[in-house]
């Protein structure tokens, strides 16, 4: 069998052949101004546009050396997501080592089985309506507030849960990773990409919602199918997984987890904990008795700290009067509801995430009877056995940097905005959806690209009599769909190195997949030509 190449040699090959490129495209740079963008929550702010008409060839800038300078360039720019990452696997190793997660999905597993005696349930498949459950809600959290980087951290979770469910670590990446990312193409609310592209395009924030509604469901829906149909074919012949060696790491960790005799105990260091975390919760219900919460266009308080106190105390107690593994259980439980809280309430991102799983693992240590010692050598345990997928994280950024400096992701925008303007109606939304879709395998930033598309594609549609709304559709979908195959995504890199897959194993199986979202985009894109939906 052909040796597929490591994910390293993958990336580092990209970053040579962008450096090529910069030898044979014409070097070229847009002027920028500095426009006020509106806000969701009503504010303004000042972000950088592209200049209309401002395109100029200028010196080119072949890139030779700086192949190697930019692996440095991009650790120092991807360096909150790397630290993340490291962050985030060594509060995890913390918790694993107390077998929490392992006790709670077998327990999870015999609870599920149970359904299984109503004839509806069997029917319909309990583990299928568990893993669509799952599905729909990190969608939903892709398709109201951008959910990306936060996925990094359920991919963890959810991969042996997959594999304990009989299934593979290609299912357990899609159970959050996937799905958040078709929710974040089809959002309704996205402040990252449908916010900051109809501010510049000069349209109501979140207009055109009801029809961004309809897609999201019918891009969800359609998710799920194809990953229960995956995790149906590889439940039933475990061997046709492309990753079914791979995942005999988690297969022999989670043997050698539960092989070992599980002792259902709650030591004194667990009600430090607990007592601790009760005055927490409760200093923050009095610091913070009401949170106002931004969904889109939309804001309301309601007191979460406050009920997060009461859960706490409540659930906190009745784990513990079971055992200290389903305390920790509760600890991660709260950490995720406090995530959502933050991400939602507080504007949180990865430096603010990244410090509440530390604390996350530093209390589950604690409370399992580890010392600060032990605790510390099984952080660093985890940060090692994480390092690679860190490490590949600026390594793809690296792409950027070298397109970036050599002065022809401008040419390329330029090239492809003058085609428009010799194609139909029809024609150019699709030559304007294409290009949006090849630009995000070069600049997977969402906000950066609609800084530098939507002034010119906005002006452009008026020119050949396309709504605006329709033009920002069609960066939407674009610059959603292949963030789940791009290498020079932080994320997808960040998730598929914690899951121990290789990009080139997961572009094999995951390339038909997104062409038909790709495909299924445009038919989506298409009846807002000849439909007068609202906000179109």
């Amino acid at each position: 069998m052909k040796k597929i190449p490591h994910t390293f040699t993958i990336v580092f090959a990209l970053i040579v052949l962008a450096a090529v490129c910069t030898w044979f495209v014409p070097a070229g740079e847009f002027e920028r101004q500095q426009v006020q963008i509106l806000q969701a929550d009503g504010s303004v702010s000042a972000r950088e546009a592209v200049q209309n008409n401002s395109f100029h060839f200028v010196e080119r800038q072949p890139q030779t050396w700086q192949i190697f300078s930019s692996l440095f360039n991009g650790f120092v720019d991807k360096a909150d997501i790397i630290i993340f990452i490291l962050m985030v696997g060594g509060a995890f190793w913390i918790l694993n080592n107390s077998h929490a997660i392992d006790v709670g999905v077998m327990a999870f597993l015999r609870k599920v089985m149970r359904l299984n005696r109503y004839k509806a349930i069997r029917f319909l498949g309990v583990e299928n309506i568990i893993m669509s459950i799952i599905m729909l809600m990190f969608s939903l959290f892709g398709a109201v507030f951008g959910m990306s980087e936060e996925t990094i951290a359920f991919v963890v979770i959810f991969v042996p849960l997959a594999i304990s469910m009989g299934y593979d670590s290609i299912v357990g990446v899609c159970l959050c990773y996937v799905a958040a990312h078709v929710g974040f193409a089809g959002a309704m609310l996205n402040p990252f990409t449908i916010g900051i592209a109809q501010g510049i395009a000069e349209l109501p924030i979140f207009s055109g919602i009801e029809y961004r509604f309809l897609c999201w469901i019918l891009l969800t829906a359609l998710s799920i199918v194809f990953v229960l149909l995956y995790a149906r074919r590889v439940k039933r012949n475990p061997q046709c997984s492309p990753v079914f060696k791979l995942d005999s790491y988690w297969r022999e960790r989670s043997q050698s987890q539960m092989g070992d005799t599980v002792v259902y105990h709650t030591p004194t260091s667990a009600w430090v904990v607990y007592v601790l975390l009760c005055l927490v919760f409760v200093a923050c219900s009095f610091l913070m008795p009401s949170t106002s919460i931004s969904l889109g266009g939309t804001s309301f308080s309601i007191p979460v700290f406050p009920v997060l106190a009461a859960l706490f105390v409540l659930l906190g107690f009745l784990s513990l009067r079971k055992s200290v593994h389903f305390f920790i259980l509760i600890i991660l439980l709260f950490t995720i509801a406090t995530l959502i809280v933050g991400v939602l309430g507080y504007g949180w991102y990865v430096m603010e995430i990244s410090a509440l799983f530390l604390a996350m693992g530093i209390c589950s240590g604690l409370a399992d009877s580890q010392g600060a010692d032990n605790v510390a050598k099984l952080f660093l345990s985890g940060c090692k056995d994480i390092l690679s997928a860190a490490l590949v994280v600026g390594l793809a950024s690296g792409i950027i940097f070298i397109l970036r400096d050599g002065k022809v992701i401008d040419t390329i925008l330029y090239g492809l905005t003058r085609s428009l303007a010799e194609t139909g109606e029809v024609a150019s939304v699709g030559v304007m959806y294409l290009f949006q879709t090849l630009l995000n395998l070069i600049m997977p930033s969402g906000s950066a690209k609609a800084a530098l598309t939507m002034p010119i594609m906005a002006q452009f549609a008026d020119l050949i009599h396309v709504s605006r709304q329709t033009t920002v559709l069609a960066f939407q979908f674009g610059d959603g769909f292949t963030n789940m195959i791009t290498p020079t995504s932080g994320v997808l890199i960040a998730c598929l190195g914690v899951a121990k897959i290789p990009y080139a194993v997961w572009v094999k199986w995951v390339w038909k997949f997104i062409a038909a979202l790709i495909l299924i985009g445009f038919l989506l894109i298409l009846p807002t030509l000849f439909i007068n939906f609202p906000g179109f």
